[in-house]
């Protein structure tokens, strides 16, 4: 009988545990607030915004500076005609030439052949320009019908050899041995020369009229700087533009 009573009670038992009620759930832990990471995302947007405000003002701080407009040789200057005014943004570590600057600029020289569209800094140019190896620079002292009009710094030119006696002769035979030794001295001299400086040359093209000399000076190989200085100092030049020239 204890055994069917113990049974008995058992059996309206279940096997499956107990389930806490609706109203007992199990507490959760408080979420752990972080004010350092917040801290840092707010101190990355603002330098964020700096940086970019930063930006902002650099480029719109600008400078007005020196352009190349036409290629200038080595010992070449700056003038009205090669050169205009462009728009930089400012940077210490690039030495631009101000436009501010440009009449100082032209009393200097270029160190070496500065091209086109170039903008200037001041290593570009020195108080003496280097010449480049193998070449020479000789300066002349041309008449009026010496040179062509509108010679400008930059030109390309051949350098012929005239004979200061072409033409002259008291007979027929004279005039034609004249004639025969004029052709054989108006040779070339360098057929190849570059225009390296021309003081008082106008940029508008207008023709070069003065009542004195006009001086130029040439860069040329350098196996034809002694032939064109010994006719240079006779007085026995003639320069002719010839094409390659920049602004023809």
């Amino acid at each position: 009988m204890k055994i069917q009573e113990r049974t008995g009670a058992g059996a309206g038992r279940s096997a499956a545990p107990a389930q806490p009620s609706v109203g007992d759930r199990l507490p959760t832990a408080p979420r752990e607030r972080k004010p350092a990471l917040a801290a840092l995302a707010v101190l990355l947007i603002l330098v964020g915004a700096l940086g970019a405000t930063l930006l902002v003002l650099q480029a719109g701080d600008r400078i007005e500076v020196v352009k190349v407009t036409q290629p200038i040789p080595a010992g070449g200057s700056v003038n009205t005609s090669n050169s205009t005014s462009v728009m930089v943004a400012e940077d210490a570590d690039i030495h631009y030439v101000k436009w501010s600057q440009r009449d100082q600029l032209k009393k200097l020289k270029a160190v070496s052949a500065i091209p086109a569209g170039a903008v200037a800094v001041g290593e570009m140019f020195g108080e003496e320009a280097g010449v480049e190896a193998g070449k020479a620079t000789v300066g002349l002292s041309l008449k009026a019908g010496q040179y062509p009009t509108g010679l400008k710094q930059g030109d390309t030119v051949a350098a012929y050899r005239v004979s200061a006696d072409a033409g002259t002769g008291s007979s027929g035979n004279s005039n034609s041995d004249s004639g025969s030794s004029s052709a054989a001295g108006n040779a070339v001299i360098v057929d190849q020369a570059r225009v390296t400086d021309v003081p008082g040359a106008k940029s508008s093209g207008d023709q070069l009229v003065s009542s004195t000399n006009l001086a130029v000076t040439l860069t040329v190989d350098s196996d034809k700087a002694a032939d064109l200085a010994q006719a240079a100092s006779n007085g026995e030049v003639a320069l002719v533009l010839v094409s390659g020239n920049s602004g023809n």
